[in-house]
């Protein structure tokens, strides 16, 4: 794939290292000469320009590209960027980096984003998933929300670890039904994916779902309840 990204400092150098090394086509553009520098990443194509301009986008040949990535450590331009990407170009798929947790509700398909990913709230997913056991910790939210669902919660990737007192310790994964807007990815032990026939769930157990805005309390309700537990959508 070709992949452009706007943003050449830490985060979006170290984004297109990974892609070069994954074999793909990656476009950086920059627009302050300091962090122009082509040979931190020889892999990528350099261009010097402001992402946020429509002039610069066009030049830069974006529409050719598959997917958009908005990296900067400004929101305000990574949600131009993005819109542009997927309005003017129409980038088939575009990534939008959220520095402010505060303004993740602006980084919906109405800016034209499909994934946002938040620095901050990935740093506390990953404290919360350190220490709160039991309860579901979300990871990255996935898919579009439209501005109508804003505050409501869109599609996410969660995370949960079975605390030593949940019933569901020593059951069958089979015994773990999911609610219907529900998808369970993994079982993670010790890091590791667990087979769905490898045996009960043992305690520590991480569970990784996807999940509609209602889906994670009813989650956490099974946890604490049982597989027994209706998933009705009472707590």
């Amino acid at each position: 794939m070709r992949i452009a990204i706007a943003g050449a400092g830490a985060v979006g150098r170290s984004v297109a290292r990974e892609l070069v090394d994954y074999g793909h086509k990656v476009l950086l553009i920059e627009r302050e000469f300091a962090r122009y520098r082509p040979d931190k990443v020889p892999g990528a194509e350099w261009f010097l320009a402001d992402a946020c301009e429509l002039s610069s986008l066009e030049e830069a040949e974006i529409q050719i590209c598959d997917v958009a990535i908005a990296a900067t450590g400004d929101d305000k331009s990574n949600l131009t960027m993005a819109l542009l990407a997927k309005t003017e170009f129409g980038i088939h798929r575009v990534v939008a980096r959220i520095n402010d947790a505060r303004n993740e509700w602006l980084f919906t398909d109405a800016w034209g984003i499909d994934v946002a990913v938040s620095t901050p709230l990935a740093i506390v997913a990953a404290v919360e998933g350190a220490i709160d056991v039991g309860h579901p910790v979300r990871l990255m939210e996935v898919g579009h929300r439209a501005p109508a669902q804003v505050g409501e919660g869109g599609t996410h990737v969660a995370k949960l670890t079975l605390p030593a007192d949940s019933p569901l310790v020593g059951r069958p994964l089979s015994d773990l039904r999911m609610p219907a807007d529900t998808a369970l990815v993994a079982v993670l032990r010790r890091g590791r994916p667990v087979a769905r026939t490898d045996g009960p769930l043992r305690h520590g157990d991480e569970l990784l779902f996807v999940s509609g805005p209602a889906g994670e309390e009813l989650i956490a309700s099974i946890v604490r309840r049982g597989p027994d537990h209706e998933t009705d959508g009472s707590p």
